[in-house]
């Protein structure tokens, strides 16, 4: 393909993981479920986390996580590398600085990458697959401002297993 080709697309790539950040930061589930191939998969397990298959159940893990609208969350992605594979197909890497509040007074500060691939879905670029990976991780709290970074995973991983735990409780 030609590269003056394929730019409208990449193009639509990137917005589309502009909304992927905006509707997550602000917890319009709907929206953002929509950004999702239905079979689409979440790798977390590189960061603590599990493999999550199905978009829906993407949506339901992250609502359960950091969900809950005292939750602030800002995801910001940038200097993005992406390739379209065919045309209908593509994959990319997105560097990405997020900023979690994960308890009262206990928040992450996140460095890493989204390693991702993408499918044309009629005329709508979707995300098929994305894996995280983490470079550094801060944990913030007003006793100790910065966590060396071990044990801020840790802390992270804890937190977040508690937080799963206590809204299936809930539910």
């Amino acid at each position: 393909m030609e590269q003056a080709d394929v730019l409208p697309d990449i193009e639509a790539i990137k917005r589309l993981k502009a909304r992927y950040c905006r509707y997550l930061d602000a917890k319009d589930w709907t929206a953002w479920r929509e950004l999702f191939t239905d079979d689409f998969v979440s790798d977390l397990a590189e960061i603590g986390g599990t493999t999550i298959v199905g978009a829906d159940e993407f949506v339901v893990y992250t609502r359960r996580t950091i969900g809950r609208p005292s939750q602030a969350t800002v995801h910001q992605v940038h200097a993005p590398e992406i390739a379209l594979t065919s045309s209908t197909t593509g994959r990319g890497v997105w560097a990405l600085n997020d900023v979690v509040r994960l308890a009262p007074a206990v928040t992450l500060y996140g460095y890493g990458h989204y390693h991702e691939t993408y499918e044309k879905v009629g005329e709508q670029w979707r995300i098929k697959s994305s894996k995280l990976t983490r470079l550094r991780e801060d944990i913030a709290t007003p006793v100790t401002r910065l966590l060396p970074q071990p044990l801020a995973t840790r802390l992270r991983v804890g937190v977040a297993k508690i937080r799963r735990r206590t809204n299936n409780e809930r539910d």
